[in-house]
């Protein structure tokens, strides 16, 4: 886990707590927690984030030990809870994030459950891409940005915090992922700037046709077959709603392109993100609709293709 850009209590700081066990007690489950990791092959750090997640220990405390000595520590959970958790972790493959309930992106601590995708660190990028690539990003005028299958509403979050003049409109077809998407909204005070719709991708945004200056999307994109044979902290437990973009992957991406053009005004921005070896098809399907120009494909930090964006005429 990466705690990058986030005070590892701030998740701490904004639950109920008013639980307590010995510094004592709570230092040995998390010596037997890292045990119990490395026999399972998960990750270590995962035991010590859970634990931060959970109190106001810091990374300090961590390295230091120091915190077996304290008469009590506050937790948000009794500490048979977190055993319970993390026993979820070693043998049924939960995610740590959803035992936890939030999980880290870019300067946000989201709100996640198994209602929506964890949003992974790779789609930070969107974000930055949007920002670089679209020409009407830096316009100081009032414009509309979409965030179609928005889940937890991270890309929604991102694009309100870098784009101060627009409103963003997210959208998603699961009642649960958008009451999980309005409360990290809420949580950053950003409900003004982010309307949300249910429906099934611009279906709900028929009153902004010809308005949007920018389309931005993770949708699923994984082969039907794939999603089964994933490892499975996503195949049991992540939504495959999210996750099954139909026999080739392609299903929902052929959709966006075929229907943004309808929505996007001139140079406005269409924005992907994709599976390893889907960029040149999507590109083919960009070029094929003629209604895009300045297609480009855009490699993640590991240098796999994981983006495609592309303007309107």
């Amino acid at each position: 886990m990466s705690d990058a850009n986030l005070d590892p209590r701030s998740s701490f700081s904004t639950q109920k707590r008013g639980f307590f066990a010995s510094g004592q007690a709570v230092w040995q489950w998390w010596q037997e927690a890292q045990g119990a990791a490395i026999a399972a092959n998960i990750p270590v750090e995962e035991a010590t984030w859970l634990l931060q997640q959970s109190s106001a220990l810091s990374n300090l405390d961590m390295r230091l030990e120091r915190f077996k000595d304290q008469p009590q520590i506050e937790l948000v959970m009794p500490l048979e809870e977190l055993v319970q958790r993390w026993q979820q972790r070693i043998q049924q493959h939960t995610p740590v994030q959803y035992l936890a309930g939030t999980t880290p992106w870019r300067n946000f601590q989201l709100t996640v459950s198994s209602a929506v995708l964890i949003p992974r660190p790779e789609t930070e990028l969107l974000i930055d891409l949007a920002l670089r690539l679209s020409p009407l990003a830096s316009c100081p005028s009032p414009s509309h940005w979409t965030d179609l299958g928005t889940g937890s509403g991270a890309i929604a979050l991102g694009l309100a915090t870098a784009l101060p003049h627009a409103t963003i409109h997210a959208v998603d077809c699961s009642h649960e992922a958008l009451a999980i998407a309005q409360f990290n909204a809420q949580a950053y005070r950003l409900t003004e700037r982010i309307q949300f719709y249910h429906g099934v991708w611009f279906e709900p945004l028929a009153h902004l046709q010809g308005c949007l200056d920018g389309m931005v999307s993770n949708p699923p994109y994984i082969p039907s077959q794939m999603v089964l044979e994933l490892e499975p902290e996503v195949t049991q437990h992540e939504p495959h709603l999210a996750l099954d973009g139909g026999s080739d992957g392609l299903d929902c991406i052929r959709h966006l392109v075929a229907d943004a053009p309808d929505y996007l005004r001139s140079g406005g921005i269409w924005l992907i993100e994709l599976m390893m070896g889907q960029a040149a098809s999507v590109v083919d399907l960009l070029w094929a609709n003629g209604n895009y120009r300045d297609v480009q494909i855009h490699q993640d930090l590991a240098g796999i293709e994981r983006f495609v964006s592309a303007l309107r005429i």
